[in-house]
């Protein structure tokens, strides 16, 4: 963030406007500045049951590009607060206009920095896992004496948003970014890093450099606070850390003797010399295990009491699209994920076999950009392989251009396995519609997300 952007103050505005609005970061913000009184209003491309949230709330969402149309009231600069997403082309007639007439634009993570100078604030990184783990620190601590603010980057099932407020609590958990080195703009006082895995190379260029963003990041952490790291990153800290780990008695906190019970997940933490046993996980999951421990030595760290943990940890319901189980029955289980790296894949393939150990498991995967794909094909090829039938829907572009070679056909040629398809979204749901057993598995980042009701609503 420039130093004219740190000299303003946000009591400087009442209004402001989103380019965006509909974006699950974005319209967090756009509740939060509603929640405070301003007046607030926001472009976004198409419509969806979030931007139709906004409008219930009160705030104004419009779909079409007005350029230098927008409504007359946002275009007082001194008092509205610009806020635009990096996903938005650079020649949007909106965006465009507000260069022109030399409002001060904000990119989201600008304006949590903001945010974050005036609380205490709580960032939760990491390649995979930041979400989900966000959430359930967020759940813990509110249910707390220790209370907090967030703002997540998912529909967190507990609050029904992704918005939490309590003014009684100095405490802002932030979802930390590390697209676009949003996380850059923070100013943490403690600080969860859950994985530095490789990603987004086409703005990092490579490993290195997507791991010195990390780096970075954990420098900026307050020397007072604390750094929970997983085990096994390689970073430094100037303050205090924690390290924590998944049988990993190196660590500071381990989960060990992980376990489904007559339906409740059960595991035992290693803290020290001391040990918690049966701690229950309202969601099930290796991954989301590893999650838990990071959340219990933050929670520990800000405060909140073993028996306020456990009861935080048992009751947490997870996030929309975050191992989120849409059918339950004995005989079918449908499960749907966000993952679309092939570490997130390993972990989602890695607890459903856990957790279901005799069932067949049918992935329908849909690839998240071009890029991401060519990056780490072998990776996807190898996950997907795991797979007992591997269906593929066309790559989900996103911001990209298409890349020479880079296809799902190119992928389902590579991946090791008799039973394998493409197939696309009304195709899926005609497939899978009637299926009576095993599990299925819906995989991805992009658009994926619209098959889920109308497979839901058949597999019921």
């Amino acid at each position: 963030m420039d130093s004219k952007k740190l000299d303003i103050s946000l009591d400087q505005f009442d209004k402001a406007y989103f380019i965006g609005i509909g974006g699950i970061g974005m319209s967090a913000l756009a509740r939060y500045f509603h929640h405070l009184g301003w007046k607030v209003a926001g472009y976004d491309k198409t419509p969806s049951d979030l931007t139709h949230e906004l409008e219930v709330e009160g705030i104004r969402v419009h779909y079409d590009d007005m350029g230098p149309s927008v409504v007359a009231q946002f275009q007082e600069i001194s008092s509205t607060l610009v806020v635009y997403t990096p996903a938005i082309p650079k020649n949007h007639g909106e965006l465009l206009h507000f260069q022109h007439i030399n409002a001060q634009l904000y990119k989201r993570s600008e304006v949590l920095g903001l945010i974050t100078r005036s609380s205490k604030a709580i960032g939760v990184a990491g390649t995979h896992g930041k979400t989900t783990t966000s959430s359930m620190l967020a759940h813990v601590l509110a249910s707390s004496s220790v209370k907090c603010n967030a703002f997540l980057g998912g529909i967190a099932s507990n609050f029904n948003s992704n918005l939490v407020l309590d003014q009684s609590s100095e405490i802002t958990v932030i979802e930390a970014d590390e697209f676009d080195r949003s996380f850059l703009r923070l100013r943490p006082f403690a600080t969860i890093i859950t994985s530095t895995d490789p990603d987004h190379l086409d703005i990092y260029g490579d490993a290195s450099y997507f791991r010195e963003g990390f780096q970075l990041y954990a420098d900026l952490v307050d020397p007072e606070g604390l750094t929970v790291l997983q085990g096994k990153l390689d970073l430094t800290t100037k303050g205090a850390q924690k390290r924590y780990g998944v049988e990993d008695h190196s660590s500071d906190l381990s989960a060990n003797r992980l376990r489904y019970e007559n339906g409740h997940f059960l595991f035992d933490v290693s803290i020290g010399n001391e040990t918690w046993k049966d701690v229950e996980l309202g969601i099930p999951g290796i991954h989301n295990t590893e999650n838990a421990l990071a959340v219990i030595a933050m929670s520990h760290f800000l405060g909140a009491t073993e028996e306020e943990i456990r009861h935080g940890l048992k009751t947490f319901k997870g996030v929309k699209r975050r191992f989120e189980y849409k059918v339950r029955k004995d005989e079918l289980v449908y499960i749907d994920d966000y993952a679309h790296h092939p570490t997130e894949l390993k972990a989602l393939i890695d607890s459903v076999k856990m957790l279901y150990p005799n069932k067949q498991i049918t992935g329908v995967f849909q690839p998240h950009l071009f890029s991401r794909t060519r990056d780490f094909f072998d990776g996807f090829v190898q996950e997907l392989s795991r797979l007992d039938e591997t269906i593929l829907m066309p790559i989900y572009p996103a911001r990209e251009e298409p890349i020479s070679g880079i296809t799902s056909d190119a992928l389902l040629e590579k991946i090791n396995s008799d039973n394998k398809k493409i197939l696309d979204p009304q195709e899926v749901i005609d497939y899978l519609g009637n299926r009576k057993e095993g599990i299925i598995l819906t995989i991805g980042a992009g658009d994926i997300d619209r098959i889920v009701e109308p497979l839901t609503k058949r597999l019921l």
